[in-house]
């Protein structure tokens, strides 16, 4: 990529005060903000979904992978992020071969935070088969490590209780990046994006979401390379299978435990 340019000033604070009552008595609480954000692709409106109004630059570059607008993110020539009216404008500049290629993705609706495959106008767009990926899975020792690591990790959500984590761990259980959003994809593209901009290898850890893993997040962090992925709640059975094809393993909490999917077709039930 060889130009990331903001043109607004600082980001405004990820969270905003509001006064309330608990049990009768005054209390403040902290409100996570969420802004549209707009994505242009050489200047033309692509999508438009709402995101914690932090780490933007980490989004575009997540988002253009995961989504396939990009293979690489070298492919990026330049991004720049404006404040607009109410949100704010992110423009990606890729070869006009990128861009035709990504008219089949196009979104014409707003996509909502917790929503991943909105204005997917066919099945085979909502479900496009993901990459192989490859890399040593975790022990569940190292799985529960990052589970209870995730809460001191996410000072956003200690403050107000409302957004969703994704964190890249080492084959340990480290922590070594972690990016937080109101929705799960966006915290997702988020961390994806500080990845690549950071150096770290997909290929030779894991990542921790505090979300369920949905069948389209197995997409993108298929597309990131991860090999593994845990989560605070169960997988979809879609979203196992579809793990199962591109060679990624899965994993949830389980009370004080870490339950370690099998790949489809595994076990007792297939012998």
């Amino acid at each position: 990529m060889t130009e990331l340019r903001r043109l607004t000033g600082p980001m405004p604070p990820p969270a905003s005060p509001a006064r309330g009552r608990i049990g009768g008595r005054p209390a403040m609480w902290q409100l996570a903000e969420e802004a549209p954000v707009a994505f242009l692709l050489n200047g033309d409106s692509f999508a438009v979904m709402l995101a914690s109004p932090a780490d933007l630059e980490d989004l575009a570059i997540g988002f253009a992978l995961t989504e396939g607008l990009v293979a690489a993110a070298e492919e990026i020539e330049s991004l720049r992020i404006a404040e607009a009216q109410q949100g704010y404008v992110v423009n990606l500049k890729l070869p006009e071969a990128r861009v035709r290629a990504a008219e089949g993705r196009r979104r014409s609706l707003a996509g909502r935070a917790g929503c991943g495959l909105c204005g997917a106008q066919t099945i085979a767009a909502a479900l496009p088969p993901p990459r192989r990926v490859a890399g040593p899975w975790p022990e569940p020792a190292a799985v529960a490590r990052a589970f209870a690591a995730l809460p001191g990790a996410q000072p956003l959500n200690a403050s107000t209780r409302s957004v969703h984590g994704a964190a890249f761990c080492d084959r340990s259980g480290r922590i070594l990046a972690l990016r937080e959003d109101v929705g799960r994809h966006n915290a997702l593209d988020k961390l994806g994006g500080a990845m690549l901009r950071a150096g770290l290898d997909a290929g030779q850890g894991f990542a921790v979401l505090t979300s369920r893993i949905g069948v389209e997040l197995v997409q993108k962090a298929a597309a990131l390379g991860l090999p593994f992925v845990a989560a605070l709640s169960a997988p979809s059975a879609l979203a196992l299978r579809m793990a199962g094809a591109c060679g990624m393993g899965l994993a949830s909490r389980a009370g004080d435990g870490v339950m370690m999917f099998d790949p489809p077709g595994c076990g007792e039930d297939a012998a």
